[in-house]
């Protein structure tokens, strides 16, 4: 803040310095001076107008050494007290800059929920169609068309399942309920959504659970099992996906393991990353990128640690460590 207010009064100081050494001058070339009278007065004023800095420095930063460390929240009411008129121009632009700012963001985020309503409604209402052509497709006599049709009936449900879940993690906080839930219940329910699937690329399922219950929030942690089952059923063909749980340390751990092509090592630390859809197949148009980063960001609100094994050519697993049981009920006890 000195070497700035220096800077901005260099002009100043330029000017006292030329009239010091005008003076000096004088004495120097008028004989009716004292030239130690000059030097006297020399010093004299330049060290009144070092004490004249230093005070303007102390009086005048005061205001911008408040307005550099104010917080981003655009708030009038945190605006320094302005003293001098340059101050109070300053101030008087600052607040009308915030309140345009509040205008415009109060009618952004109004744009904003009235696009992810929008989109939650057409969502919903897409929803009754699908449920009609699902009957429709049961109830087609050629098995091998009504397989192709709920194969592509079951992508058309994922992706709106995934662009519904993802207009509500944001308020996913609001949304929670934490509960005990019976795993297994969970699993088959999942599973069974992606029977068609499975039946069509030969995908069984191989389940162990040394622990049947966990306190969690029943839909979103379905959300996320999905996501991995999901994933393993598309990178498989003709195997078992191993599910298995376990508990050490008062933690459950739930792993789904598939046999397929598995993860190419330079693609692990970016899975969970927006819109990545890996480099091996990277022409891959029905990829989205999307599962896993949701995935995540569920996990995450629900102190689920999600942990990948995997080896290129021979399969995945995906590992979810379940949080205390008294982290989820302080969790609970949030609502």
């Amino acid at each position: 803040m000195i070497r700035l207010f220096v800077k901005e009064r260099v002009s100043w100081i330029l000017f006292f310095v030329l009239l010091q050494l005008l003076i000096i001058g004088m004495g120097y070339l008028d004989t009716s001076v004292s030239f130690s009278s000059a030097i006297y007065i020399v010093f004299l004023s330049t060290l009144f107008f070092l004490l004249f800095l230093v005070m303007r420095y102390v009086r005048e930063t005061r205001f911008y050494k408040d307005l550099k460390i104010l917080n981003s929240t655009f708030d009038n009411s945190e605006i320094p007290v302005a003293n001098t008129p340059f101050e109070v121009v300053t101030a008087e632009r600052i607040a009308e800059q915030n309140q345009m700012f509040n205008l415009q963001l109060n009618e952004l985020q109004t744009s904003v929920e009235q696009e992810k309503d929008d989109i939650l409604n057409w969502i919903h209402e897409v929803k009754t169609p699908l449920t009609t052509m699902q009957l429709m497709i049961e109830r087609t006599e050629d098995p091998a068309l009504r397989s192709q049709l709920m194969y592509e009936w079951l992508r058309i449900h994922l992706l709106l399942d995934q662009q519904l879940h993802q207009k509500r993690i944001p308020f996913i906080q609001n949304d929670l309920y934490i509960e005990k839930v019976q795993m297994e219940k969970l699993l088959y329910q999942e599973i069974k959504s992606l029977r068609q699937w499975c039946m069509q690329k030969g995908i069984g399922f191989d389940i162990s659970l040394e622990t049947e219950e966990v306190l969690t929030d029943a839909k979103w942690c379905g959300f996320i099992i999905r996501q991995l089952l999901t994933n393993a059923v598309k990178y498989s063909e003709a195997s078992d996906i191993c599910i298995r749980s376990t508990r050490q340390n008062e933690m459950t751990s739930l792993s789904i393991e598939d046999v397929g092509r598995g993860i190419d090592p330079k693609d692990i630390s970016r899975i969970f990353d927006k819109g990545f859809t890996g480099t091996v197949d990277h022409q891959d148009h029905a990829a989205t990128g999307m599962g896993l980063y949701l995935a995540k960001q569920v996990a995450d609100a629900l102190l689920i640690d999600i942990q990948v094994v995997s080896t290129d050519g021979e399969g995945t697993r995906f590992n979810l460590i379940f949080a205390k049981e008294n982290e989820m009920i302080r969790i609970a006890s949030m609502r």
